[in-house]
């Protein structure tokens, strides 16, 4: 089965399209992967809680729906290790995505290209299959 770690990206689409009924990007590129086994991660939760400020018990309803990775010191372990070979750093919750994705044997899903199109990393950019 395949594993995807949603970034916040994704999850705000996916959030804006269920709360105005639109099949966007998100919603068409979940129905389109209907046996990938889905995560978010603390970065993921964190990010998207930060701006849900008035239907924040109904979101964070929807984001335990996902399966949950956690992180510990083997993703420290591998951010320190991307950042320091990287010639271009990545952000770093960025940074801490693309660790998580790797430990994880996962695919990063999101719309952040400047971000995560790099080589190296498994990254599909929802927006980009419309």
């Amino acid at each position: 089965m395949k594993r995807c770690l949603l970034d916040s990206s994704f999850v705000i689409d996916l959030l804006n399209e269920m709360s105005d009924d639109l099949m966007g990007p998100a919603r068409t590129w979940a129905i389109q992967n209907p046996s990938t086994d889905l995560w978010i991660s603390p970065v993921t939760y964190a990010e998207v809680m930060e701006g849900a400020s008035d239907d924040e018990a109904l979101v964070a309803e929807i984001l335990a729906s996902f399966r949950w990775q956690t992180i510990g010191h083997q993703h420290a372990r591998r951010v320190a290790l991307l950042q320091r070979r990287s010639a271009r750093r990545l952000g770093d919750n960025d940074a801490w995505q693309v660790a998580l994705a790797e430990a994880m044997d996962a695919t990063l899903v999101g719309h952040d290209p400047k971000a995560f199109a790099r080589p190296g990393i498994r990254y599909e950019d929802h927006r980009a299959a419309l």
